[in-house]
């Protein structure tokens, strides 16, 4: 196993981006139902579950470590919008 590369912890870095957008997209299951009607989710205890996922994945990127198991990968990454969206994703689901 080697080290990430500069090239795979950006790939990883837009994959977060990705969650947050899914969790700043709507204030509560209402606003998703109206922005996504064709969805297959259709009840609100699904969409606290699709929230709390993407919660957990930003969590998971958070505590990535390098192979020593206790330096983390990121550098000089802004957490800023993954910890807004932890916090208001944690809400959601609840």
């Amino acid at each position: 196993m080697e080290e990430k590369t500069a090239d795979e912890i950006a790939a990883i870095f837009s994959a977060a981006g990705d969650s947050v957008t899914v969790i700043d997209a709507d204030a509560n299951f209402a606003a998703y139902q109206t922005a996504n009607p064709k969805d297959t989710i259709t009840t609100e205890t699904e969409w606290k579950e699709m929230i709390q996922r993407n919660v957990d994945h930003l969590g998971i990127i958070k505590g990535y470590k390098k192979l020593d198991e206790t330096t983390s990968i990121w550098t000089s990454e802004s957490f800023t919008a993954i910890d807004a969206a932890i916090s208001s994703g944690t809400t959601k689901a609840s």
